[in-house]
């Protein structure tokens, strides 16, 4: 029988109004796995009302108490690390893995915000001129709306909503239509080890842009945080202006991985294999362009295309499996349009390809070489295992290739020079670098872009800031 989800709202378990729900299917097999309950806009303001309620209380709570339950929330999810990591397998296709490595890296959003939580500090200081005193108080923002993606269904919402309680704010979170289970999960723990009600809830609708359009509308909230789409930033920073309210944004992008020709060849293709394969390149700082110099280009192209070639296929629950499905029809035409573009247009296809037959969401990992400047591929986000390579034979080239975007969330360079890479990070437009590695994402680091890729910082002591107000009071003291 097929399971029915519930929102979260107030610390309780309830219907969409009306009875409304969707399906949740398996992209692996197409099957439903869920039905989940599809919040309208009355759903979404009685969550509104919940957290505006709470949040007085929340705020008040002390924060080693708030560092608590979040630490206990680390504890639980890793403690439970199959039952969720099953989860998001069966939601949104990774191999189980990949998926455990979520649980592993969304989990210590937890710890490190839980130990965030208990040092957020103010200031205290003479003016410089003398007779009075400056101090300065953070208080939190307030209550919080959050939308967020379907391709790392946890983390996504941990980096958020850990920071958000360590700071004081109560939170709505409105996961992504095709993959809310985790989600939903992630509330039920956090309410069994003790968050109180009201500080955490969950809508699930398929009716987005109604919902998050009314929850921005109302003067109660008071702050944003989206990943997702540039296009789709756009217009929710359009709504958030009208309530001024505070906005963090990461957005799209169109990572650039560069090898140079003095590139230990080794790391380089383990590093691009990382950057490129993490999540089935379902992710917003896998590698989309591959630029190697063209010394070493032959013997790279090779050797990472061997590698590819390589990964096997299959449901992500299956043992062995190294990619799993894409996360929908769409996702599998969108991507077979772009490689058959570049195909068109002169690319050569060195792996990959070519759609498997039978059930389910799949696209084989594909390595195109000889890549025209002018194919789709170069400038939209792929967002799947396919990999682009073109050759550069001087550094001012490769950094104008590299920078010839709108996007600028992420870079990757590869290079034994440390003067060199030390260029490259000054010369690239973007938030992020990972300088011989392939994996940059850390929640002790600031992660966010810069040009269309994003506003503001998610993890490390950033990450707290974005939530936090600061008053000032001058104090006279002569």
């Amino acid at each position: 029988m097929t399971e029915h989800r519930l929102l979260r709202i107030g610390g309780t378990w309830r219907a969409a109004t009306g009875g409304a729900t969707f399906a949740v299917e398996d992209p692996a097999t197409g099957k439903t796995i869920a039905e989940v309950a599809d919040a309208g806009v009355a759903d979404g303001l009685a969550a509104l009302d919940a957290a505006s309620q709470a949040q007085p209380r929340w705020a008040a709570t002390p924060p080693r108490r708030r560092s608590e339950l979040l630490t206990a929330t680390y504890r639980a999810l890793t403690e439970r690390t199959e039952e969720v990591a099953r989860l998001i397998t069966l939601e949104m296709g990774k191999p189980l893995a990949e998926a455990r490595a979520e649980v592993a890296y969304g989990a210590e959003f937890f710890r490190w915000f839980a130990e965030e939580a208990v040092r957020v500090e103010g200031r205290y200081s003479t003016a410089p001129h003398g007779g009075y005193r400056i101090l300065t108080v953070p208080k939190p923002v307030g209550p919080c709306v959050f939308v967020t993606p379907w391709n790392f269904p946890l983390a996504m919402g941990a980096r958020k909503i850990a920071p958000a309680l360590a700071a004081g704010c109560t939170t709505i979170t409105k996961p992504a239509a095709l993959t809310p289970l985790t989600m939903l999960l992630l509330a039920r723990i956090m309410a069994e080890v003790g968050v109180p009600p009201g500080v955490v809830n969950v809508v699930t609708t398929r009716r987005s842009g109604a919902v998050v359009s009314a929850l921005l509308a109302d003067s109660r909230t008071r702050k944003l945080s989206f990943t997702g789409s540039t296009e789709v930033g756009r217009v929710l920073l359009r709504q958030a202006a009208d309530n001024v309210l505070r906005s963090s944004m990461e957005l799209g992008g169109n990572a650039a991985l560069i090898v140079c020709a003095d590139a230990d060849l080794d790391v380089a293709v383990e590093g691009a294999m990382v950057a490129k394969m993490r999540n089935i390149g379902e992710s917003c700082i896998a590698a989309n362009r591959i630029y190697v110099e063209e010394p070493v280009r032959e013997e790279f192209t090779a050797r990472f295309a061997a590698r590819m070639g390589a990964l096997r296929l299959g449901h992500g629950l299956d043992e062995g499996v190294q990619v799993g499905a894409l996360i929908d029809e769409d996702a599998v035409t969108r991507i077979d349009a772009l490689v058959a573009e570049a195909a068109d247009r002169g690319a050569r296809v060195l792996v990959g390809g070519e759609r498997p037959a039978g059930p389910g969401h799949f696209y084989p990992p594909t390595v195109l070489a000889d890549v025209p400047e002018d194919a789709r591929i170069l400038r939209e986000e792929i967002f799947g295992p396919v990999a682009p390579i073109i050759s550069f034979t001087s550094d001012d080239e490769v950094l104008a290739k590299a920078n010839d975007t709108e996007y600028g969330l992420v870079g990757y360079v590869f290079t034994r020079d440390l003067q060199r890479a030390l260029r490259f990070t000054e010369g690239l437009d973007t938030g992020m670098l990972g300088v011989n590695r392939g994996l940059i994402s850390d929640p002790s680091a600031p992660f966010g872009g810069v040009k269309q890729s994003g506003i503001g910082k998610e993890g490390s002591h950033e990450g707290i800031l974005e939530y936090l107000e600061l008053t000032y009071a001058a104090i006279d003291l002569p």
